[in-house]
Order: structure tokens, then C-alpha cells, then sequence
């Protein structure tokens, strides 16, 4: 699977193109073109730790307005556009799935719409397990990995913010 992602900081700084290509040794990452050795591993839902160039780095990701990504490490923030939203959405790290009691939550401030599944489910990896409408859009909050619904936090039409837990599956 590829990613292609353009980063902008807000500090400012010049307009980076990250190359992200996922095989099953791991991951091979161009920035600007020129290759960089990257160990990456999710640690958390939308976190990320990245051991590049020998510098361990902690990097969370949320939705942002626009259909971009934000990517914090430390003090620094970035912009992400993602050159082929096809190639983001709805998908995971190729087939590497989450291990362990996952949170699932809220990418931004919204309402939840539909409930589509219940506590005690057994569901898939990637299954629809509930849709959240933000920004007048309606986005499908999907497992990140196969399990059982152990509680659902949200009801239909109950209004969220962005981070608050809406489901756990273990």
C-alpha cells in the first residue's frame, strides 16, 4: 500500500513530500525524495512511534477540517494533505491489524447518527461500528482490529467531541 503525504508546518517551513510505502518488512519512506530508514508501530489508536535516523519520535494523527491530517510530535504540529485520499481512507497499515483493548474515538467534534453494532458483537477488522456526522459529513468509525464489542459509549443523536471514546472493542 502507498501514501503519498505533503506536510506543511505550522512554523512555517517549506512544503515536504513524504513517500510512504508499506511491504512486509515494514515501512520504506522518501522524504523529498531522498530514502530514510523508519521503524514505525502503532501504539495507540492514532499514535504512532517512530524510531528515524536513531531519534525516537511519538506521533499522534487526527482528522483535520478539509480532509487533512494534523501530526503532532512534541511541540512541533504538522498539515498533512494526502495526495490519494483513496489510498488513506477506510484502510489500515496494509494487513498489520491493532492488538489489545482499542478505543475507538471521535476524529473531531460531531454527532453520532448510527449505531451499527452492539455490545457482545463479534466484528472484523475495518467492519463499520458506528457513524459519526461532522462538518455535514458522515464518517464511518471502522474497528482496528478483529474482536468483541465490549461497551458502546455513544447513543444516536448524542453530540461528541473530538478524542471522546465512543466504543471498545477487546
Amino acid at each position: 500500500m502507498r501514501y503519498e503525504v505533503q506536510l506543511a508546518s505550522s512554523a512555517g517551513e517549506k512544503t515536504r513530500v513524504v513517500d510512504l510505502v508499506r511491504d512486509p518488512s515494514g515501512w520504506r519512506v522518501t522524504l523529498d525524495g531522498k530514502p530514510m530508514v523508519v521503524d514505525a508501530a502503532e501504539i495507540a489508536p492514532n499514535t504512532l512511534s517512530l524510531l528515524l535516523d536513531g531519534q525516537s519520535l511519538e506521533v499522534t494523527v487526527t482528522a483535520s477540517p478539509g480532509g487533512k491530517l494534523k501530526l503532532q510530535s512534541g511541540t512541533h504540529e504538522f498539515i498533512a494533505d494526502v495526495i490519494d485520499p483513496r489510498a488513506w481512507s477506510g484502510r489500515r497499515h496494509g494487513n498489520v491489524e491493532a492488538e489489545g483493548r482499542q478505543q475507538i474515538v471521535a476524529p473531531m467534534p460531531g454527532k453520532v447518527v448510527r449505531i451499527l453494532v452492539q455490545a457482545g458483537d463479534h466484528v472484523e477488522a475495518g467492519q463499520g461500528l458506528l457513524v459519526v456526522e461532522a462538518m455535514k459529513m458522515q464518517n464511518e468509525m471502522r474497528s482496528s482490529k478483529g474482536g468483541t464489542v465490549e461497551r458502546i459509549l455513544a447513543k444516536e443523536g448524542q453530540p461528541v467531541n473530538a478524542g471522546e471514546v465512543l466504543c471498545i472493542i477487546g
